[in-house]
């Protein structure tokens, strides 16, 4: 079953599923394995045409069951200095390089190796396969499937993500909100400031406000909160506009995040943020341009994993793997949009995040025969009740 596995990951690494790039030649051989097996697949394109998530199920159509998730989307690979072709699977000395072995191309290739097997033992209750686009720009595919099956009625149990953790249980993560904060000025020569409005200086008071509410979540923390660190986190990615050195810059743009632990402090930086902007920022820019603006663009809110007492997929993926306990982890992943549908959710894949993203990204065939092995246990376990 490795060698298999192997020889379909090597074809997923093939396709270069950059997150800007279409997925969909990957997501028609997604469907024609699972086809093979016997399972029913639905795929949904997204507005453009160009990405699609995959919904398969084997077994009976009924409520409840198992879903197994992963995203097709990588990385660039840009500027990385690959040792290799990227997107060439290159096995050498127990490790599986290319981009998207580990995160996550390394776990789907596991399900869709094994799908004849859970095709053959899957009796009474559904085996569910989910494999979606746009995973790393801010979980766009996973939240349109949810949508798409909550309209349709379709609610498994269980889920099982298949991120890398080094087939450890994770339980928890925080939740990642990321933004572009827009701001328009009036542009002018850098000789007489007093005549223009210089939107990078705007753009940097509003990021000197982020730094100091920045500083106040510290405080915020819950006392129960087990994450590391405790509180929500701000980052600023980038800042840009401008263009050269003695004109007044009319336009600026800064990209950032938060990772909030409670939905409370979300809510507290984006009111703070534009009470500053409504009282302080924008007077001031428009005593002299009224037509300047502020505008802040939500690139994606995805919620966090919260851990929770009773978790069945915990449960299960534990008696699966022989792991006690489980903990959190500072990424983000799809999971938080699965448990607000109503699922218990796990996430629990091969490798190492630390290797993701990375040029000479690469999996242990150590750690995808372990994923194997929790896979071939849950085709044994897959009629058992739960």
């Amino acid at each position: 079953m490795l060698d298999r596995t192997i020889d379909i990951l090597s074809d997923l690494i093939a396709f270069p599923t950059v997150s800007s790039d279409s997925n969909l030649e990957m997501i028609a051989y997604l469907a024609t394995q699972l086809e093979a097996a016997g399972a029913k697949v639905d795929v949904f394109l997204d507005e453009t045409g160009l990405k699609a998530n995959l919904f398969g199920t084997l077994g009976p159509e009924v409520d409840g069951g198992i879903l197994l998730s992963g995203h097709c989307d990588v990385v660039p690979v840009t500027d990385q200095p690959w040792s290799t072709d990227p997107f060439k699977l290159v096995q050498d000395k127990g490790r599986l390089y290319g981009r998207g072995a580990c995160d996550m191309k390394g776990f789907i290739a596991a399900t869709i190796a094994m799908a004849p097997v859970f095709a053959r033992k899957v009796r009474d209750r559904p085996l569910h396969f989910a494999f979606t686009y746009d995973e790393e720009t801010g979980c766009i595919g996973a939240g349109h499937l949810a949508e798409t099956l909550t309209d349709r009625g379709i609610r498994p149990n269980v889920c099982i993500i298949g991120e890398p953790t080094e087939m450890k249980i994770v339980e928890g993560h925080k939740g990642c909100y990321e933004y572009t904060t827009h701001f328009h000025g009036l542009e002018g020569h850098g000789s007489d400031p007093d005549q223009g409005v210089n939107a990078v200086e705007y753009a940097v008071r509003y990021v000197m406000r982020m730094l100091e509410l920045k500083n106040e979540l510290r405080g915020k923390a819950p006392l129960s909160s087990r994450f590391e660190p405790p509180w929500t986190t701000i980052n600023v990615g980038a800042l840009n506009g401008g263009q050269v050195h003695n004109v007044i810059a009319p336009k600026a743009h800064i990209e950032w995040e938060m990772r909030p632990v409670q939905t409370s402090d979300a809510d507290f930086v984006k009111q703070s943020l534009q009470r500053y902007c409504d009282n302080v920022l924008l007077p001031e820019m428009r005593r002299v341009f009224p037509e300047a603006a502020i505008e802040t663009q939500t690139m994606g809110e995805v919620d966090g994993l919260v851990p929770v007492d009773d978790n069945a997929a915990r449960q299960i993926v534990a008696e699966l793997t022989g792991v006690n306990g489980a903990g959190l982890v500072p990424f983000g992943t799809e999971a938080g949009i699965f448990q607000k549908m109503g699922m218990d959710v796990v996430i629990c894949g091969p490798g190492s995040i630390a290797q993701a993203h990375k040029a000479d990204e690469y999996l242990s065939c150590d750690q995808l025969m372990a994923c194997l092995n929790m896979l071939e246990k849950l085709s044994d376990r897959n009629a058992a009740p739960f």
